[in-house]
């Protein structure tokens, strides 16, 4: 399934979604739903999340009807400036913010959700939840590792971390294979979903990342080759993806 994850107004445009298709056909990869065409026709479709507002929407109003959706307005200076360890509420100079809640205790304050400039975070209630990944074996993790999950930023735009759960819900989606990058992020996920009525999560599987000799992601930002500069350059695509699998230790590339 191909699902354009734009849920970033600030940051997406139609051009970077353009040429997503074009690196995707390119490659040859060929979604079974929906056709890569009707996301060149710019119309509204389930599987672009910009044409979606009210879904998300909906999802949240049965997370607040359940008391669980509070607004904070903690800014980054003050998750930077007011760490704390373990719990909502509570400040410890100089360390890293851990655990539920956030560093300005909103969860307690009763903040109006619904004037401009504040986060909405849901109350996923602590703990871990445990998952046995598909490529990692046995694996948990805490629901809140870095306070609680924020499901809306301060710009108005839902994240990705409650739109993607929305939308394998209701894609029916029972296989997500992602980024190693995003482990951390399974425990909440799974604990949003069922609250959201999922019977039970997504399998996982968790695939190491290409990375620069420094050990960083690659960046287009930083310079690293593109996938469209390779293919430009006359690398075919099969074996573009075959050196992609060689530099993880997935094939012997050819």
């Amino acid at each position: 399934m191909l699902r354009i994850e734009d849920h970033d107004r600030q940051r997406c445009r139609p051009e970077f979604e353009a040429t997503l298709l074009d690196d995707l056909e390119d490659l040859g990869f060929v979604p079974d739903e929906p056709p890569i065409a009707w996301f060149r026709d710019r119309k509204p479709l389930p599987w672009r999340q910009s044409d979606n507002d009210r879904t998300y929407a909906t999802a949240i109003a049965r997370l607040r009807d359940q008391g669980l959706v509070y607004a904070c307005d903690c800014s980054r200076a003050t998750l930077a400036g007011r760490p704390a360890s373990g719990g909502d509420g509570g400040t410890a100079g100089g360390r890293e913010w851990r655990g539920p809640g956030c560093p300005g205790g909103c969860v307690s304050r009763g903040l109006p959700l619904d004037v401009a400039g504040v986060a909405w975070r849901v109350d996923l209630g602590g703990g871990s939840e445990a998952w046995r990944d598909l490529a990692l074996g046995d694996q948990a993790g805490d629901v809140a590792p870095a306070g609680d999950l924020p499901v809306r930023d301060r710009h108005g735009n839902w994240t990705y971390a409650m739109c993607v759960v929305v939308d394998d819900l209701r894609h029916e989606i029972d296989l997500v294979i992602r980024g190693d990058d995003l482990r951390e992020a399974t425990p909440a996920q799974i604990r949003l979903g069922a609250l959201l009525g999922r019977a039970a999560p997504p399998r996982f599987l968790h695939h190491p990342l290409i990375l620069r000799p420094d050990g960083r992601k690659l960046s287009k930002a930083d310079g690293a080759t593109s996938i469209r500069e390779l293919l430009a350059g006359g690398m075919p695509p099969d074996a573009l993806r075959g050196r992609a699998s060689a530099a993880l230790g997935l094939a012997t590339e050819r």
